[in-house]
């Protein structure tokens, strides 16, 4: 790899073998010096309890919280965010303070609010709308700690709207909140057929942060076939300097999986 952006690594998809409150030591130990995370309770608002042994995970490690989402339901079920969703806005709603707060006792300017399925019985147009309402809310508290709101493209969920940068951008430009900024998941453009180099191309003033796995399979970088090399190098010559999560299912162990990125490379000094 020839860029020298900053790798985060997703530890809501790397180190599952491990218990969730474990999995940032594991990171640094492996010589990262960021770490990005789903919502990683399973309601709403967690408990003060919740909450405290997250962070003290977070920064007894050692390492940097480079991304946060907003609670997105029930993902493995197949949820895929609150915000359009009309009868879990108020979850949503309820969330924005709880990450905000642990994102903000962490030093994270990053946060992912994933847009919703659509559902049945209420128009894509009055989705969209309460959508747009709920980013300018999140969006306005996020800038009282100088942060931005994420909005991302994503690919296998049939029914989640967004599935090209321009889906993106299209909400992006409705909300009006220079605060909101586009997460490219260069994997997640690339399988919905998005145009990835021209996304970067005309789009890199506008993209927030950056999240990476190869295709097809979507494991790490040099399993399959997306020249992610060349458009992180892209990216950083057209501007970008944030961070880039490791947002991949591991082809063999965590560990193991890596090997395409030198220790040197990683982020923490190795001497």
């Amino acid at each position: 790899m020839s860029h020298a952006l900053r790798p985060a690594v997703n530890c809501s998809i790397l180190f599952t073998e491990l218990p969730l409150l474990e999995r940032p030591a594991a990171v640094r130990e492996a010589g990262f010096e960021a770490v990005e995370f789903w919502w990683p309770f399973t309601a709403a608002v967690p408990s003060d309890h919740e909450a405290d042994a997250f962070v003290s995970a977070v920064q007894d490690a050692g390492v940097q919280l480079a991304g946060l989402n907003f609670f997105a339901g029930d993902m493995p079920g197949g949820d895929r965010g609150l915000v359009s969703w009309p009868k879990r806005s108020d979850e949503f709603r309820d969330n924005i303070d709880a990450t905000l707060g642990i994102g903000e006792r962490l030093g994270c300017r990053a946060f992912n609010a994933l847009y919703g399925n659509r559902e049945d019985g209420h128009p894509a147009a009055e989705q969209d709308e309460l959508a747009v309402g709920n980013l300018r809310l999140a969006a306005q508290a996020a800038a009282r700690i100088d942060a931005t709101v994420l909005l991302e493209p994503v690919s296998g969920a049939e029914r989640y709207p967004l599935r090209t940068a321009a889906d993106v951008l299209a909400v992006i430009d409705r909300v009006q909140a220079p605060n909101v900024g586009l997460l490219a998941d260069l994997y997640h453009l690339a399988v919905n057929g998005d145009d990835v180099d021209r996304v970067i191309a005309e789009h890199t003033g506008r993209i927030a942060h950056v999240q990476i796995a190869d295709a097809p399979g979507r494991n790490e970088p040099g399993t399959g076939t997306l020249p992610l090399d060349r458009q992180l190098t892209a990216l950083e010559n057209a501007g970008y300097s944030g961070w880039v999560g490791l947002e991949y299912k591991p082809s063999t162990s965590t560990t193991d999986s890596f090997g395409w990125l030198p220790r040197e490379r990683r982020g923490l000094p190795t001497s």
